[in-house]
């Protein structure tokens, strides 16, 4: 995606600067760089206490585009990267079109990080955040980090690296996300990746992660859901509908680990039944003249090896269907050894869209409380480096 670049060799017809907002940098001025120390390395990296904010770039006027967004940090815990929030206003919108959790945001859920990469974003070895997402502006742009983890970050090393200048026309469209998280779903109620969002846009595509109720469900497989996108003024049906969870990113019969340029599963842990994919509408564009909603169904589906569990456990199973018709599992029920059944589990996503306006109708970012509590115990992945 080279855009106005591309060819590379070639100067682009309007007169565009090239600004990188760093901590070495933080304003982007002209030949104001790495200052500090003398200029040997003196500012690397900034520290953001519990409860703080930073203002990681800004322009107060005129048009540009952010070209790219990379990040790293020595803490990167679960309560970390799910407690900053990242937000990003567009020509002085009051209300933010991107305010998010900075790890779901560059690509992955659940407090985790994995090595991988697409066309929008990867993390080269796993332990920094990338993204190239073309994020344009036309009267000025500001972005900022709050820190509300509740722990302090010691080091925050950043680049936001963008051009001013750009000839941006009328049908130029803002870059929104949009968080959510239900823990646990409702039976029969689908997930909403993206509640309704009325104007004329493009739904970029999304990442999810899902933690299994492994008490409830034991290893049963959880993704036979299937992606519904409601445009225009689609009600109870939707216009566009998948077959399936893994079918929706590219795979099928179940979902591994991969990567890919617009559909991958970094993290498939099969042991813990912890599963964090994305799909990227690039080749497929999904476009939307009054309004769209982007939801999956709760289905899942029991198996041989299962069905004796659910039984023996005495769960009480719901097969997939109108109304809430209990599963018989006895050898005198009759159940199939295979079938689908509703269910609950826990499910979040960060959800990607361009849009004709700088801000939008959604909810506000839920509390960190509600995007922390019942993340995976896992140990602290904090890792000291010199960036």
């Amino acid at each position: 995606m080279y855009d106005d670049c591309n060819p590379l060799f070639v100067m682009p017809k309007l007169t565009l600067s090239t600004k990188w907002a760093s901590p070495e940098n933080p304003s982007a001025a002209a030949g104001a760089g790495g200052k500090s120390n003398g200029g040997r390395k003196g500012a690397p990296n900034v520290p953001l206490k519990a409860g703080a904010s930073i203002l990681l770039a800004e322009e107060a006027a005129g048009s540009g585009t952010i070209r790219r967004i990379w990040m790293t940090m020595e803490n990167r815990s679960p309560a970390m990267l799910r407690g900053l929030r990242l937000d990003c206003c567009w020509d002085g919108a009051e209300k933010p079109a991107v305010s998010v959790p900075l790890g779901d945001f560059f690509g992955i859920g659940l407090g985790r990080t994995a090595a991988f990469e697409c066309a929008l974003f990867s993390s080269p070895e796993g332990r920094s955040f990338h993204c190239t997402v073309p994020m344009p502006f036309k009267a000025g742009m500001k972005i900022t980090l709050t820190n509300e983890s509740g722990f302090d970050l010691d080091s925050l090393f950043y680049d936001i690296n963008y051009t001013v200048g750009d000839g941006h026309g009328d049908d130029t469209m803002y870059f929104h996300a949009y968080f959510n998280r239900e823990n646990p779903t409702c039976l029969q109620h689908d997930y909403a990746f993206l509640p309704r969002v009325c104007g004329r846009g493009r739904f970029l595509g999304l990442n999810a992660g899902v933690i299994v109720d492994r008490e409830r469900y034991f290893h049963s497989w959880w993704g036979e859901g299937e992606c519904k996108i409601y445009l225009d003024g689609d009600e109870r049906f939707p216009s566009l509908c998948g077959t399936g969870t893994e079918d929706y990113i590219g795979t099928g019969w179940g979902q591994g680990q991969y990567a890919q340029w617009s559909q991958g599963c970094p993290i498939a842990d099969t042991e813990r039944m912890h599963y964090c994919f994305y799909r990227y509408h690039l080749a497929d564009p999904v476009y939307f003249h009054r309004d769209i909603r982007v939801s999956m169904q709760q289905i899942g589906g029991w198996s041989p090896e299962v069905k004796p569990l659910l039984h023996n456990a005495g769960r009480t199973v719901y097969k997939a269907g109108q109304g809430l018709k209990a599963v018989n599992f006895s050898e005198r029920g009759g159940a199939p050894n295979w079938g689908l059944f509703e269910r609950q589990d826990d499910w979040s996503s960060c959800a990607y869209f361009y849009l004709d306006r700088p801000d939008n109708e959604l909810p506000g970012l839920l509390d960190a409380e509600a995007r922390m509590a019942g993340l995976p115990d896992m140990p602290d992945a904090v890792t000291r480096m010199d960036g």
